[in-house]
């Protein structure tokens, strides 16, 4: 991406964050890579811990993250404990995420956040066949960066 379309994206993230409170950044599936989406901006206005969420489509990791955010929205977050009502298509976990794990993923928020302080947690979700991650059976294409109690 040369320096102008660079600029334009981080103009949209900023807006998107002005406007929405966050802005969520999508990263296509590509032969050999899972793709993952991830939010901006949710720390800093909604004084809970990013998302980051790995092996889903673009419409439904977007969802997600809205539903999150209007959920939890300053509020306490359930780590490591299955929720049956974030999406009415399958229960989900979040799990604890270090930033440093996410560096090569998380490109606007590292930009937005600058120096700051910002937090994120990984939502994880079951296999085809319902199977969760720490599961005997599962099997789907999560790219899983914390600890699954």
């Amino acid at each position: 991406m040369n320096e102008d379309k660079k600029e334009k994206y981080f103009k949209m993230v900023h807006k998107n964050i002005d406007e929405n409170g966050f802005h969520t950044t999508y990263v296509m599936e590509n032969i050999g890579f899972t793709p993952f989406g991830y939010s901006t901006g949710i720390y800093k206005n909604f004084k809970i811990p990013e998302l980051f969420i790995s092996g889903l489509p673009n419409g439904l990791t977007t969802e997600l993250i809205e539903n999150y955010t209007k959920k939890y929205k300053f509020g306490i977050i359930p780590i490591n404990q299955k929720i049956d009502d974030l999406i009415d298509r399958f229960p989900v976990y979040f799990i604890e995420v270090k930033n440093e794990s996410l560096t090569e993923y998380v490109l606007s928020s590292i930009k937005y956040y600058d120096n700051k302080e910002y937090k994120y947690l990984q939502l994880i979700f079951p296999g085809l066949n319902g199977h969760f991650p720490n599961e005997p059976g599962y099997d789907y294409d999560q790219k899983i960066f914390g600890s699954l109690i």
